[in-house]
Formats: C-alpha cells, structure tokens, sequence
C-alpha cells in the first residue's frame, strides 16, 4: 500500500489526460481540468470508492465555491487518512488555491494509492453515493447529461441526407473559414502547457524575492547593532535600505556622506602635520649649521677667524720677532 512515494516515482509522471480519464470513469464525472477536483470532494469520494463506507459521504459538500466550504472537505479527507493511518500530508491551503501543479501531484499520489488498493472498486455506485452528498444530486445530473451529450455526438448518423458534391464542398470550406476567423475557447494543451510553465516562472520568483528579502532583512538587523549602528558607513547603507525611490540619489548621497566623513578626518589631523613640519624643518636647519661650520649668522664669527686671530697674536708675543 503507498503512503508516502518519493517525488521520482512513476505515479508522479502520470498525465492530465490519463488523470482525468481515470477521475471521470470511476465517479462518472465530467472534469475537464485537475484544479476542478480543488474542493477535496472528489478526493472524499475516491477515498470512498477504494474503502466503501468509511467516508461520511453526507459531510462531503460537492458545491463548495468558498474556502472555508472547501477547507471543511478536507477534514473530512484527513479524518479518513488518521483512521487508515495514511501518513500523507494535505497541503490545504495550496490546493484550495486551484493550482494546476499542486492539485495534479496530489491527485497523481491518489490515483497510485487508488491503484494499490483496488477494493470495491468495480462494485461501486457513484452516483447512488453521491445523492446523500450536498450538491451531489445536481453534479450526478450534470454528469449524467454530458455523457449522454458525447454518447449521442459519437454515434453514427444513420439518416444523413445525401448533398451534391456542389453544395457541400462550398459548406465545409465556409466551415473552415469560420473556425479560423473564430479563437478556440477551449485553449488545448498547448494552453494548458504554456499557463503551467508561467505559473511556475511565479513560483521561482517569489522563492527569489523571499530570498533577496530575508538577506536585506539580515543587513538591516546588522546595522542596528549599538556597537556599529552610529558609524557613517552604518548610516550611508540605512540610508540606501530605507530609500523609496529608483532614480539612483540614494546611492550618491550615501557616496556623499562617505566622502564627507573622510574629509572631515583629514581636517581633524591637518595641525598635526602642520607642527610635525615645522619641526622637521628646525631640525634640518641644525644638522646644517653643525655640519657648516664656516655658516656665520648676525656677525657671530666663525671658529677659524677665531683661530686666526689666536695665531697672530702668538706671533706678536714671541721673542723672536
């Protein structure tokens, strides 16, 4: 019995066409779309059908348009999975939605475990069962007219006049026209096909959106930490978060903020630089009178004029002379 099977299962690459085929001969329905059956009570009566008599089929409501009405099938379907310990979970609020993915996988898992069981199912009465049920009647009704529209369409004429071959290739070919000139309403599967893959573009982008979402969700938590929520880097990304416009001023302006910060940190250290020339500048100036020895500022005589006149005076003294 399948419970649970793994999304790579061969239940789950089981066509529309084969689903509804499968849905419409064992409750005598006419479906022509999956999503129709997103009420849950063709899922009660699919259940009844495997397991005769264990669904309350007088709580099942085949003419639920609302969700609340349609959430009230469902308990009924989870009521039925708890007493045959079926595992499977019923994501309710997807289904209800009328998606076309979500309502043919789990219509897919219930043909396999339909398939599995297999009891009672050749004995059953759907449309007896179905009269307890509230709007079953008119649906048994609809039923049953639009099988007896196709059976009746199917059959072959048995008195068919016979036109001349004049007047009926013009009739065809004026049928053709009209057909062409008029859209076809039912869409076809390639409508079908082409609204699943959009439908399913959606998906992955709320997925993407959720994502970008929750990592600017991260960031703004981050910059509202004390210890880095008042540096100017910290405000300049607030302020590109917080921005409700598109136009691009929101990233110049926290460029902005940023330059001004730098700038106002090279004026705050611009008279220590100032001092650390000057000082520079004094001691270069010293090295270079230590080095010069004959430098001679405001008459200040150098050392050799001294020893000159040191020498001359020598010479004066000496007796010699």
């Amino acid at each position: 019995m399948a419970t649970n099977i793994g999304i790579m299962d061969s239940a789950y690459f089981v066509g529309r066409s084969e689903i509804l085929t499968w849905i419409n001969s064992t409750l005598q329905l006419s479906l022509s779309k999956v999503e129709e059956a997103c009420s849950g009570a063709v899922h009660c009566q699919l259940m009844d059908a495997a397991h005769p008599g264990i669904v309350p089929m007088h709580k099942v409501n085949f003419d639920a348009k609302n969700e609340y009405e349609m959430i009230q099938n469902y308990k009924v379907l989870q009521d039925v999975f708890n007493k045959l310990k079926i595992t499977k979970h019923i994501e309710v609020s997807k289904l209800v939605k009328g998606r076309p993915l979500d309502n043919l996988e789990f219509m897919q898992w219930m043909k396999r475990y339909c398939d599995s069981v297999n009891a009672g199912a050749h004995n059953y009465n759907p449309l007896e069962r179905r009269e307890v049920c509230k709007g079953g009647r008119e649906g048994g009704k609809k039923s049953a007219q639009s099988q007896a529209s196709t059976k009746a369409s199917s059959a072959p004429k048995s008195h068919s006049s016979h036109p001349t071959r004049r007047n009926e290739v013009p009739s065809a070919n004026a049928a053709a026209s009209q057909a062409a000139k008029r859209p076809s309403s039912s869409g076809g599967p390639a409508y079908d096909e082409k609204i699943t893959e959009l439908k399913l573009s959606i998906d992955s982008l709320e997925k993407e959106r959720d994502f970008y979402f929750a990592k600017l969700r991260d960031i703004e938590i981050l910059c509202q930490t004390p210890e880095i929520e008042r540096l100017p880097v910290v405000a300049a990304i607030q302020k590109i978060l917080y921005d409700a416009g598109n136009d691009g001023t929101a990233m110049a302006e926290a460029q902005a903020m940023i330059s001004s910060d730098r700038y106002e940190d090279a004026a705050g250290l611009s008279p220590i630089a100032e001092v650390s020339d000057e000082r520079s500048a004094s001691e270069n100036q010293k090295r270079k009178n230590i080095v010069n020895p004959e430098f001679d500022a405001a008459g200040i005589t150098t050392p050799r004029q001294r020893l000159s006149d040191i020498s001359n005076v020598h010479c004066s003294e000496s007796p010699l002379v």
